[in-house]
């Protein structure tokens, strides 16, 4: 089957997928979950061909740690996948409600966007967390994973299409594309792909929006960053950097550049380097931190720089509009936090930083879908269309309009025979 093929039944099942209720989707993701336990091994051994094709292939450690897919992340995606089937059902909500008139009421519903096609990286469990949550959302999907996680992500996929559709979930609902080529043709799908999310690098996300007529959302870089302020608890700041930097380097809400006030720089960086350093984290820094501990040199493509490796750079800065100029010029507008006891600093700080997730006193891989609350994520959006942040269910939503009447014209409104009453039902 081609990708035109694929396309084209996925956006027939999308219309019946739209109307399914709550119970059969529901249905469908307990049995995923129990797929994936049952066939556990099977996704072990395919993640482990990966992984040894990956090191012969001398790909960086970032990329390994990012493709391996082990019992504790097996146990972690069906945790979210219990969590989506305890939110409450998503599709036809009513988000506001109009009388126009008397016997003319209209309704904002929402809906699921349609077919969306997702680009991702090489970790196997987003293939997870993507269609489960296209699933609950009704939405059809189609998937492109990374080179290195062939064999994980066509096992993961063969579990999720089987379980669900013999639970009564349309066939062709979803659908994995295994080569570059795929993309390519995917990107001139606009007849029925309705939305394009693509989780990659800077330069690859560009390439996307800038070849295809699809509506684009995601975002390209996590450059994120930490401000210690001159009012900070040294201790907090010690645990909330060290969290936000090394409890999982190669992803996209780990800190990559630390700000610090002047006032408290001297006392607080060198309690942090040493704990920065039993984690082996390289640090680059300014020369007014280079005076205070050990550093190299930061460079400016240090700041503008995405790491998801064991390095941080470090800026003395001080103010802390200074720390909110620098992050808004280098920011790939993704997270970013605070830690102070200043509670008017915190919210000048959230409120002037123009970034998807502001934090105040705490790390910086909060930002995700699921310690949200949001069961996954389907992504990061840092747009600022409809969907920003983390991108749960609703993400992947948006309304239609229902007007209930009665025989009603718009000529006895234009006589002004009738009148519009625009009251709130």
């Amino acid at each position: 089957m081609n990708i035109t093929e694929s396309a084209t039944l996925a956006k027939k099942a999308s219309i019946s997928l739209a109307n399914s209720n709550s119970d059969s989707k529901n249905n469908a993701l307990i049995e995923i979950s129990k797929a994936l336990l049952e066939r556990q091994e099977e996704i072990l051994k395919a993640n482990n061909e990966d992984i040894e094709r990956a090191i012969n292939e001398n790909l960086s450690d970032p990329l390994l740690k990012r493709l391996k897919f082990d019992k504790n992340k097996i146990d972690d995606v069906i945790s979210g996948i219990k969590s989506l089937i305890n939110l409450p059902e998503p599709v036809g909500k009513t988000l506001a409600a109009t009388e126009l008139d008397k016997g003319l009421e209209l309704y904002k519903i929402s809906c699921p966007i349609g077919v969306t096609g997702v680009i991702f990286e090489s970790r196997p469990d987003a293939l997870v967390q993507i269609s489960t949550l296209c699933l609950k959302s009704g939405n059809a999907v189609l998937l492109k994973g990374g080179r290195e996680a062939f064999n994980t992500n066509r096992v993961l996929f063969n579990i999720i299409k089987t379980a669900s559709e013999a639970a009564g979930i349309p066939t062709g609902w979803i659908h994995l594309l295994e080569t570059r080529d795929d993309v390519n043709e995917m990107l001139k799908l606009d007849k029925y792909i309705d939305l394009l999310i693509p989780r990659g690098s800077n330069e690859f996300v560009q390439y996307i929006m800038k070849n295809s007529n699809i509506p684009v959302m995601g975002h390209a870089d996590g450059i994120c960053h930490c401000y210690v302020d001159s009012e900070a608890d040294l201790d907090m700041a010690v645990k909330v950097v060290l969290d936000s930097k090394t409890q999982y380097v190669s992803v996209c809400n780990a800190t990559e550049t630390l700000l610090v006030n002047k006032d408290i720089a001297k006392e607080f960086l060198p309690l942090l380097k040493i704990e920065l350093d039993k984690k082996n984290v390289e640090l680059v820094g300014c020369p007014e931190a280079q005076k205070i501990i050990f550093v190299n040199s930061a460079s400016e493509e240090d700041w503008k720089t995405e790491y998801l490796d064991y390095k941080l750079s470090i800026k003395i800065v001080k103010t802390i509009q200074e720390a909110i100029e620098h992050i808004n010029t280098y920011s790939s507008g993704h997270t970013e936090a605070i830690i102070t006891k200043n509670k008017e600093s915190a919210e000048l700080f959230m409120n002037l930083i123009d970034s998807a997730n502001v934090f105040w006193n705490c790390s910086t891989r909060f930002s995700d879908g699921f310690r949200y609350g949001f069961g996954a994520e389907v992504g990061i959006s840092t747009s600022k269309l409809h969907a920003r942040g983390p991108v749960g269910l609703d993400g992947l939503l948006i309304y239609k309009y229902k007007l209930y009447g009665n025989g009603n014209i718009v000529q006895d409104y234009a006589n002004k025979t009738k009148t519009f009453t625009h009251k709130k039902i």
